[in-house]
């Protein structure tokens, strides 16, 4: 409990004294939130407990997919003279994050501007909006000749005469989606405030920007969500942190060879490790309550791509960078309240900054044990581990600069293999399919990080463990994008406008044509599910072993040819919801054969359609199901809609109330759509499910005709 309370009293303090603002970048399959302060902070944007897990979104098709808890950038100095308070401090500090921000007196945004290639997608579903993008895609500005789908810039001065502008950059293209580039540049302009009221020029010596990531992994299987994994997960209490590259001239022989043209990979990367309160094998966060899939899976983590050698010389420093200490996510100097002016506290933070390379980082000193009770030196630990990541020292005269370049991941085994692999283990069947042709860094990762060996837990975290495998590629990809100049080639544009449009006897849709301009258009590809718009599209027959790309029962899928904007689908069955996406395609000439699409995300409606019946007549009128048994609920009207009872055949205009046994008016529905179809998810007008019994339901139009029908509903 002391955990709760503590989050609850800074989320408070936060909430009173600090506001900033927030930019979503959804274009991909990561999605993730972005701070003007410079950085992003526990609940930095909701505020809300329950959304401690909150950002770095992979697969993001799916629900709950959120991978991060807390990130900090500290800035240090050595022997630094601040006007603001006319005092010369020994190691001056400002701070975002993990806890705190002050965007009035510490990290001051001067621009937080969002850049698109092109606009979302206009989406809409019987004439209203119905697209996700309206709130997590804000573009501010189009710039057609930009290198990636979005570019966020986000410039802000600091109270320690250092200005931070931070470009990211996002990728729709398949390969690339699942990566953001931050390219940083700290300048000593000696600037004090945004406007420049105070400044004062001096060389700044021992300067350092050290980041720290807190990753929590996943939120779909945590306390909020799914609720199967063990509480303390969701804050990553038992993340693990693993370290590579970090001693380019003596590398480890099975852990640091990810060589390009001889060039090591410094990066650090996180997953979901032992955990004591799990009560069963926990890599991978399987549903062990469930079906067994997997909802912990995923690998997250940050690539250093260049780092500036000195103001002067602008050659990567293949030993920056210079500081991997790791640091409890709970230490006292995470604390609410960073204090830019307390000296003492500024030099204890300067000193962790500085430290650089622990002889051993928190994963090997885990090892296969439980990450949750981590605890150096005995120290309380009830918040789990962060991993610290410093650049510097660099010295920078008045108007020196320096420039820092990574890329933050997620990437894992795909959401059908984890699929796959989780029920084969909590079935104990199909675990001697282990993965063929093991990498090195899998095998290490087993070695060192699997409780078992053999065995269902054994086969299930060879799997996992293969997911490091997928993001040391997405790694490479992101490195060579950035020093080719991003010479990758762009999918192509989604449709300007995309509307859905429920009717009597099919769906209708339409989209625009502006993407037919792009080279080597080939056309566009209609997804259509049922349900839900995040629904399981692949189909896993336990009994076989065999996976199906595609469950038909769930997923339609139809391509159209370049001239052809609009669709009428006649497939759909009355009564269950039905969402879409539409994907634009190439012909792959120009991606080694795979054909390029625009970004599903742009176009997935978040609102359903369906299929309504023309107006009938008050005597053809039915009530369906009748009875309605909770025992059958996902056979009638489906997952989306488990309580729905559907009023059939009613004329266009007509008000249905909607009484018990007893005659207690429990819910009136207007209908006024022209339609004959009404649904009812069984809910009174006081928002609560009905229970079982003899319910009846009186209709009368607007000319005063009225009739009676009786429903039961079992429960």
């Amino acid at each position: 409990m002391k955990k709760f309370n503590f989050i609850i009293i800074f989320i408070s303090m936060t909430n009173i004294l600090f506001t900033e603002e927030t930019k979503w970048i959804a274009i991909g399959d990561m999605h993730n939130w972005f701070s003007e302060a410079g950085c992003e902070v526990e609940v930095g944007r909701t505020g809300q407990i329950t959304d401690q897990q909150d950002g770095l979104r992979w697969p993001a098709f799916y629900s709950v997919q959120d991978n991060q808890a807390a990130k900090a950038m500290w800035l240090g100095v050595e022997n630094f003279y601040d006007p603001k308070v006319e005092k010369i401090f020994d190691h001056k500090v400002v701070h975002v994050g993990p806890r705190f921000i002050d965007v009035k007196n510490e990290t001051m945004p001067i621009d937080f501007t969002m850049y698109g290639k092109y606009d979302h997608t206009r989406v809409f579903v019987d004439g209203t909006p119905a697209t996700n993008l309206i709130y997590t895609d804000v573009v501010d500005a189009i710039d057609e000749t930009l290198p990636s789908e979005r570019l966020l810039i986000n410039k802000v001065q600091t109270s320690m005469g250092i200005e931070m502008t931070r470009k990211i950059y996002a990728f729709a293209h398949q390969d690339h989606q699942n990566y953001f580039i931050y390219d940083i540049v700290f300048k000593n302009n000696g600037c004090f405030d945004p406007e420049c009221e105070t400044q004062y020029e001096q060389t700044v010596n021992g300067f350092m920007a050290y980041f720290q990531y807190r990753y929590a992994i996943s939120r779909e299987g945590m306390v909020y969500d799914g609720n199967w994994l063990p509480q303390s997960a969701a804050w990553g209490h038992n993340t693990m942190n693993e370290v590579i590259g970090e001693h380019p001239e003596s590398p480890m022989a099975d852990i640091d060879q990810f060589y390009d043209d001889e060039e090591i990979m410094r990066a650090m990367f996180s997953w979901h490790g032992y955990h004591s309160g799990a009560g069963f094998d926990n890599i991978g966060g399987p549903n062990e309550l469930g079906d067994g899939r997997l909802g912990a899976s995923q690998f997250t983590g940050v690539v250093t791509i260049h780092a500036d050698k000195s103001p002067s010389d602008q050659t990567d420093d293949i030993n920056q960078p210079s500081t991997t200490w790791y640091m409890l996510s709970d230490d006292p100097l995470t604390d609410v309240g960073s204090d830019q002016y307390n000296a003492g506290r500024m030099t204890e933070e300067y000193n962790y900054m500085t430290q650089g390379h622990p002889e051993q980082n928190h994963a090997e000193q885990v090892g296969s044990g439980y990450a949750n009770s981590f605890s150096p030196g005995g120290v309380s630990n009830p918040g789990g581990t962060s991993q610290g990541v410093g650049y510097g020292p660099y010295t920078l005269a008045h108007g020196d600069s320096i420039r820092i370049i990574f890329a933050e991941a997620v990437a894992g085994i795909d959401r059908k293999k984890a699929y796959e692999v989780g029920i084969n283990w909590q079935n104990d069947i199909n675990t001697d399919n282990f993965p063929p042709n093991p990498s090195d860094i899998q095998q290490y990762m087993m070695t060192n990080y699997s409780g078992s060996q053999s065995g269902k837990d054994g086969y299930k975290n060879a799997w996992v463990f293969t997911g490091i495998d997928s993001l040391i590629k997405t790694f490479k990809r992101a490195r060579k994008n950035f020093r080719s100049n991003f010479d990758i080639v762009s999918p192509p544009p989604p449709p300007t406008d995309f509307s859905v449009t429920s009717g009597g006897d099919r769906i209708a849709l339409e989209w625009s044509n502006n993407a037919e301009n792009y080279p080597n258009f080939s056309g566009y590809r209609l997804t259509r599910f049922k349900f839900k718009p995040d629904t399981t599209i692949f189909y896993y027959d336990i009994n076989t072993g065999d996976i199906a790309d595609i469950d038909e029962s769930i997923v339609q899928i139809w391509d159209f040819t370049p001239g052809e904007n609009s669709f009428d689908d006649k497939t759909a069955t009355r009564g269950f919801d039905y969402f879409y996406f539409l994907e634009g395609m190439d012909d792959g000439s120009q991606n080694n054969g795979v054909p390029l699409t625009s970004s599903k995300f742009f176009t997935i409606t978040n609102t359903p359609a369906f299929l309504k019946r023309p107006p009938g007549e008050l005597e053809d009128l039915r009530v369906v199901p009748n009875p309605y048994n909770i025992a059958s609920r996902d056979l009638q009207y489906g997952i989306s809609a488990p309580d729905r009872l559907m009023f059939l055949n009613i004329p266009g205009e007509c008000t249905i109330k909607i009484f018990t046994e007893r005659g207690d008016l429990i819910q009136t529905i207007e209908h006024n759509d022209g339609s004959g179809d009404e649904a009812w998810n069984s809910l009174t007008s006081s928002r609560q499910v009905v229970v079982s019994g003899l319910y009846i339901a009186h209709v009368e139009t607007p000319k005063g005709e009225n009739t009676i029908r009786k429903f039961m509903v079992i429960r």
